[in-house]
């Protein structure tokens, strides 16, 4: 099962992580959350590794839509997008929405998940774009 979309960009990590807040919020999804997993790592356990951010991205509509539909969908909230170092460039890695109807088995969550996975790749083809 494929759960993620990955570009590559060819830019400075914070100039990625700028990039990504922008396309992302031009599909309607505010950041709930910045984790800066290099400096959890290093300074709970000591591990010294590339740098690496995860951002927790929602669209408040969508998230409702979602919560109505199934209560418990909050474990699976908000839509993660990994920006972190690599030698090919910075990757960018968003989770696929579709995840949601799948392991809920709900149909209702369908079309909700659909809307959400077209946001999501407009953000990542936005990106895209960008990098070439």
């Amino acid at each position: 099962m494929v759960y993620e979309e990955t570009v590559v960009l060819r830019v400075g990590f914070d100039e990625a992580l700028a990039q990504v807040k922008e396309a992302f919020a031009e599909q309607g999804f505010g950041t709930l959350t910045e984790i800066d997993v290099q400096q959890v790592l290093r300074t709970k356990i000591g591990k010294e590794m590339g740098r690496y951010v995860i951002v927790g991205a929602c669209n408040p509509e969508l998230a409702s839509q979602a919560l109505d539909e199934v209560p418990q969908i909050g474990v699976l909230l908000p839509c993660n997008v990994v920006v972190r170092e690599s030698p090919d460039g910075v990757l960018v890695e968003a989770m696929d929405p579709g995840v949601m109807a799948t392991v809920t088995g709900h149909e209702g969550m369908r079309p909700i998940a659909d809307d959400a996975r077209r946001r999501v790749s407009d953000a990542l083809d936005r990106l895209q774009a960008t990098a070439l």
